[in-house]
């Protein structure tokens, strides 16, 4: 919408002594927007290169014209205080400096400069961090994506939605605010939260595993927590307090309504898992729920209508078709040690019948073991040959297993094969790719961690039916024949599709409650801490 020279142009006007005799003096606007920062408040605020990119296209619009008075900054604040219910801090958007210099009686020109320019800052600031995120994802929680893929934050969009809301402020926010269903519903629950005590509860003591009919101190306080969470009624109690400290059935199936609701394991058994998830604090929910509306906020730029979504944290899989859910299964994802990447790309084509060649992290910290107690007697046990960077066979009998140097170990196709029957492929730099197991039996386990960071997808020849909605039936055959031969065969797509690898750990289930789930890569931690650090100014 507006050339690097048209606004340097603008900007240079600003500044630049008058050319002409007869050419009226800058205004007080021209003039604030001139200097560096913002001397009404204390310390004085620096401009940013950022607001600037904003602030000038957002005045040359007008033609250096005011917009905040009396009537409209009132609205602005209620508008900013909202933003709490976003999960982002009003204070961050210099509400309280505004409310005190809005408040001053017969400001001076240059005073009502410096609040014109700092409430606009702070309106197309808030309106950007709706739109697209307080933080820089890539700073923070980097998901890789292929040169050309990434999303750019455009500039005009927002411009338009700015300066079309300045009659009603409330209407721009709005627009700005992520269209995104999950977005919408959690920071509804978020909202209504917030408006409620927070309760508080005393820690459970660690221990022995708990087990149903167990007789164990700590069942009332067990009891006391559910309550606490909904999932035991406030009726049960009576029923529970007459059998005193017994871990009873009501209670049981209390656990296993949290554990289901926290994705864990649904066994009733209050181990450290379960028993981690029920001591966490009312607080450090509200803050997981801020979190995550903050990474919904980039999530809603990254899903393209037809695509593949990769729930990570949740070990869910979804094929979207014009942003509705087509398709959905479970999925195998990494376990910490070796965590699933985030990432978009675009998957190409199918491997039919994969071969394994093993990565070289497996290869090290599994495999090799395993060779050096035997290498002849593993290799076959496994159906596996020993190849050269080209390809080609290499005799195991010739290979120092403790320095084996340039060879790979590959594992033929087959019901054997970690890659079932088919590997779904995409340009990524981590070797990483969805694909089938024999371990169907692991997709009954919460949480489902299993994998070196590849995504086994259960049900995966309906994926497979999804990607090629687009082959022609002749083209289906084809690949049918294909890969009944049981030959290890590649087949492409008949267009790309858009794959998106992504992490969130709370969510709103199809009851209306919040959903939260085991942080499993620790990434939560590390977005909590940038997000306070953004909020201080």
């Amino acid at each position: 919408m507006f050339s690097p020279s048209s606004i340097a142009a603008w900007a240079l006007a600003l500044t630049a002594p008058l050319a002409l005799a007869d050419a009226p003096p800058p205004s007080p606007l021209q003039e604030q927007l001139a200097e560096p920062g913002l001397g009404c408040v204390t310390p004085v605020l620096e401009l940013s290169a950022k607001d600037r990119e904003w602030l000038e296209p957002f005045y040359l619009l007008r033609g250096a014209q005011p917009v905040w008075n009396r009537d409209n900054l009132p609205v602005l604040f209620t508008q900013l205080e909202a933003l709490a219910d976003d999960g982002l801090e009003p204070r961050a958007y210099h509400l309280e400096p505004l409310r005190e210099l809005a408040a001053v009686d017969d400001p001076s020109p240059r005073l009502a400069a410096c609040v014109e320019v700092l409430a606009t800052t702070a309106y197309l600031q808030a309106l950007q961090d709706l739109a697209y995120g307080r933080l820089e994802q890539a700073k923070v929680e980097p998901l890789w994506e292929p040169e050309g893929m990434a999303v750019p934050q455009s500039q005009a969009p927002l411009l338009a939605i700015a300066q079309a809301g300045l009659s009603d402020p409330a209407q721009a926010f709005e627009q700005a605010r992520p269209d995104f269903g999950p977005y919408q519903q959690l920071r509804q629950r978020y909202a209504e939260l917030r408006r409620q005590e927070l309760p508080q509860w005393l820690a459970i003591p660690g221990g022995t595993l708990l087990k149903p009919g167990a007789v164990d101190g700590r069942v009332p306080l067990l009891e006391q927590r559910l309550q606490l969470h909904g999932d035991l009624s406030q009726g049960a109690p009576a029923l529970v307090a007459e059998q005193g400290s017994v871990y009873s059935t009501a209670l049981v199936e209390a656990v296993k309504a949290f554990q289901r609701n926290h994705l864990l394991k649904p066994d009733g058994v209050v181990g450290p898992g379960t028993l981690a998830e029920l001591n966490r604090s009312a607080s450090e929910r509200m803050d997981q729920i801020r979190i995550n509306l903050e990474r919904l906020r980039w999530l809603s730029h990254e899903i393209e209508p037809t695509s593949v979504l990769i729930d990570v944290a949740g070990a869910e899989v979804m094929f979207l078709r014009d942003h509705a859910v087509a398709w959905q299964a479970r999925t195998q994802v990494g376990r910490p040690a070796r965590p699933t990447p985030l990432l978009r790309s675009r998957i190409t084509h199918l491997t039919l019948n994969p071969t394994w060649t093993i990565p070289p992290t497996i290869l090290k910290e599994d495999k090799l073991p395993e060779l050096r107690r035997d290498a002849a007697g593993y290799l076959a046990a496994n159906h596996m040959q020993v190849i050269d960077y080209e390809g080609n066979p290499v005799d195991p009998r010739g290979v120092d297993w403790e320095r084996p140097g340039r060879v790979m170990i590959r594992q033929s196709a087959g019901a054997h094969s970690p890659l079932g029957k088919v590997a779904i492929r995409f340009p990524n730099p981590f070797s990483v790719y969805l694909h089938d197991t024999p371990s169907q039996r692991l997709f009954d386990n919460l949480p489902r961690l299993f994998s070196s960071g590849c995504v086994r997808v259960e049900r995966v020849t309906e994926l497979v039916d999804q990607l090629l909605a687009g082959a022609s039936p002749t083209e289906r055959a084809r690949i049918a024949r294909q890969w009944d031969s049981g030959r290890t065969l590649r087949a492409d797509l008949p267009q790309p599709v858009p794959i998106l690898m992504a992490y969130w750990t709370a969510q709103v289930g199809a009851d209306g409650t919040v959903q939260f789930r085991p942080d499993i890569y620790g990434h939560d931690a590390r977005l909590l801490k940038a997000l306070e650090a953004s909020n201080r100014i």
